[in-house]
């Protein structure tokens, strides 16, 4: 599951952090030009103007009829933020209240429909 961005470097698609005139790029794994930051998370700031596409991309799904975005994914389970905004049915889903008006919980992969990946 994704959220956040990504950009496309010399036909590559990497996650990516914007950063003014650069944009970070960022692998698992060592290559040429990328500094280890730490175990297992290498970086490589590029100019924009260098990055081919760059977009944010976000998961989505429904679950027990409602809209909700994808946070995680842990083993057969999602984390999930509601999106409908009626707080009377996120407690009725048994949501967490995380911040004031954001309602997360962990919903089972296996009762989730719809799930895709848009990029805005």
């Amino acid at each position: 599951m994704r959220d956040g961005y990504v950009a496309r470097y010399q036909g590559r698609e990497y996650e990516a952090s914007p950063d003014g005139d650069s944009v970070r790029l960022y692998r698992p794994e060592p290559a040429d030009g990328f500094e280890e930051v730490r175990p297992g998370r290498h970086v490589r700031v590029v100019p924009a103007a260098e990055v081919d596409d760059l977009a944010y991309v976000r998961s989505t799904c429904n679950w027990r009829g409602q809209p909700f975005i994808v946070l995680a994914e842990h083993q057969s389970w999602l984390r999930v933020e509601y999106t409908g905004g009626k707080a009377p049915v996120a407690q009725e889903l048994g949501l967490e209240e995380f911040d004031y008006g954001v309602y997360q919980g962990w919903a089972p992969k296996q009762e989730v429909s719809e799930l895709r990946e848009q990029r805005l």
